[in-house]
């Protein structure tokens, strides 16, 4: 897929259980096959980026998330691809036990471990900050 220049906000959460974050391992055939990363994806149309969360969340875990607090955010362009923004969520309250329903594996990780995972390199800068307390 070649990027159209048109810049694309995805949303993502860091979904917490005690001292634990949620992660998930992509699929094998999908673009960054076995790369790590936060449930979560693209706005659609007509969609704020809270409501495109609660979505997301829904498609993949089978839960239903109150939105918290922005953490972060910042432009990233994969080679080749459109440009992303990327819009990170905290989510400390859902209902429903998470369900995998859209990844290859599915981890409660601590947020100190993050960094020994193979994550999007979009994802990179943000779970380096996580993992040392910084956001």
């Amino acid at each position: 897929m070649s990027g159209s220049g048109e810049k694309v906000t995805v949303v993502a959460a860091v979904i917490f259980r005690q001292d634990r974050v949620l992660i998930g391992q992509r699929v094998k055939g999908q673009w960054n096959e076995d790369k790590w990363e936060f449930p979560g994806g693209k706005v659609e149309a007509g969609e704020s980026p809270r409501e495109a969360l609660v979505r997301e969340l829904r498609e993949e875990l089978a839960i239903e998330a109150a939105i918290g607090a922005e953490m972060d955010r910042y432009d990233y362009e994969y080679p080749g691809r459109s440009p992303i923004h990327l819009i990170f969520f905290r989510v400390e309250q859902f209902e429903g036990e998470p369900q995998n329903l859209a990844f290859q594996d599915v981890r409660w990780e601590a947020a100190g471990r993050l960094a020994e995972y193979d994550f999007l390199e979009g994802d990179a800068g943000f779970v380096s900050r996580l993992a040392r307390g910084a956001v």
